[in-house]
């Protein structure tokens, strides 16, 4: 005795259950890779921010670098963040020179 199977039809139910599932797992692979592609350069940042902070020097040259790049265009204008205490120093005078100047070489009027 021979059985042939010739047709076999999946209800409309389970083919949109098997759709969904597919569907599903699409999006978690999605997911994960968003994931992954997000955090391989936050590592590298993490990674970046240690060396530099083990080296002020470095700090300071990258620093230097970012505004040397900023400054790259023909209409740059670069602004030069002091911290406060020296702005008031420059305000106050700062260390007096003896020409009439502050320390900055500002005039003291």
């Amino acid at each position: 005795m021979t059985v042939e199977i010739k047709d076999v039809g999946i209800p409309q139910d389970m083919q949109r259950a098997m759709a969904r599932q597919a569907e599903a797992e699409r999006e978690r692979r999605a997911k994960v890779i968003n994931a992954e592609a997000e955090f391989q350069p936050a590592a590298r940042i993490a990674e970046a921010a240690q060396v530099l902070s083990a080296t002020p020097a470095a700090l300071q040259l990258r620093y230097l670098q970012t505004l040397a790049d900023v400054g790259k265009g023909k209409r740059a204008t670069v602004l030069l963040p002091l911290a406060l205490d020296v702005i008031g120093s420059l305000a106050r005078g700062g260390a007096h020179n003896g020409r009439g100047k502050g320390a900055a070489g500002l005039p003291l009027d």
